[in-house]
């Protein structure tokens, strides 16, 4: 079972208010569902690829509408394999869809009235039902965090993004296909979108994972680092040593001033050592790290002059 699947899992088996339960149908209805006319009389069809999802919207409607739909099962056409889980309501449809302020009886509603999710926990309700419908979320061991939610609808898709910004939630909406989508990018985030639609245990799960994932890459960042600075130090010894050898070769070490010679020597003696210990053991030390690294620097000045021919050996 994906992430995604076991999100909507956990959201299916939540008990809710009777207005927290219509609120949660505005959205599952208007995203999932389509009104057909048979024999003069409106029916109503809500299908769903999840049948934890199909289930849900029947319950919903059997214990706060009394209305009993009829389930059905069809395979999906073309290289799709997935089941179709299709609810059908014909009796009591126009009734129940002019409750739930998706049709008026004309005309169905394009965008759902404000006044109509009065409090939190309608609100948290209805962002609920539109991600059981349309709602899908990156497994955060994956190398993105992305969550979203599609709809047909820009109306719908522009009221989803700004019910879920009342809560501080950055979300964007972009064109999608023949749709339109409302996403989150930031694990954060989607880890408060989760908790508030009432995902908990899967929001623990996302954050668990997240968490040990950003140590992990922390960690990685730190040892790529270290390996990068002791990378460049060896390097920097390496030529240190090669502009020491190419002196002692054409002059002597013993040509060069006194500070420079000890720390030649010096370096030769101890070529893994960093500048600061460098500085520790030299002859007539202490010297600063600092002080190490000029006087190493004069002696590779002194090695590129005798490579030019600058210098006379």
């Amino acid at each position: 079972m994906s992430y995604a699947s076991e999100v909507k899992k956990e959201l299916t088996s939540l008990t809710v208010h009777r207005d927290n339960a219509k609120a949660e149908l505005m959205a599952l209805i208007r995203m999932n569902g389509t009104l057909t006319i048979k024999n003069h009389h409106f029916v109503l069809n809500v299908a769903s690829e999840n049948p934890a999802i199909a289930r849900r919207v029947y319950q919903l409607l059997t214990k706060f509408y009394g209305i009993t739909g009829e389930l059905s099962v069809r395979k999906k056409m073309k290289l799709k394999k997935n089941n179709l889980y299709i609810l059908r309501v014909a009796d009591k449809a126009t009734e129940l869809l002019g409750d739930l302020n998706i049709f008026d009886g004309v005309q169905l509603v394009d965008r759902l009235p404000e006044s109509v999710l009065k409090n939190d926990g309608q609100i948290r309700s209805y962002l609920r039902g539109a991600f059981l419908a349309g709602g899908s979320v990156n497994n955060p061991e994956t190398s993105r965090y992305h969550l979203e939610i599609y709809s047909l609808y820009e109306n719908q898709n522009d009221m989803i993004a700004e019910l879920m910004q009342k809560y501080h939630l950055p979300a964007r909406t972009t064109k999608r296909r023949s749709g339109y989508i409302t996403y989150l990018k930031e694990a954060e985030k989607i880890a408060d979108f989760l908790q508030l639609i009432g995902a908990t245990s899967s929001m623990l799960k996302f954050e668990d994972i997240r968490i040990v994932r950003d140590m992990r890459n922390s960690v990685n960042r730190l040892v790529n680092c270290e390996n990068a600075n002791l990378n460049k130090v060896a390097n920097a010894a390496s030529k240190q040593i090669e502009s020491i050898k190419l002196i002692d070769e054409s002059m002597g070490i013993e040509k060069l001033p006194d500070k420079l010679a000890q720390i030649a020597r010096t370096r030769l003696e101890h070529p893994e050592v960093s500048l600061k210990e460098l500085g520790e053991i030299v002859p007539g030390g202490p010297i600063s790290k600092s002080g190490v690294n000029h006087r190493l620097r004069k002696i590779n000045e002194v090695a590129e002059k005798i490579n030019e021919g600058r210098v006379e050996v």
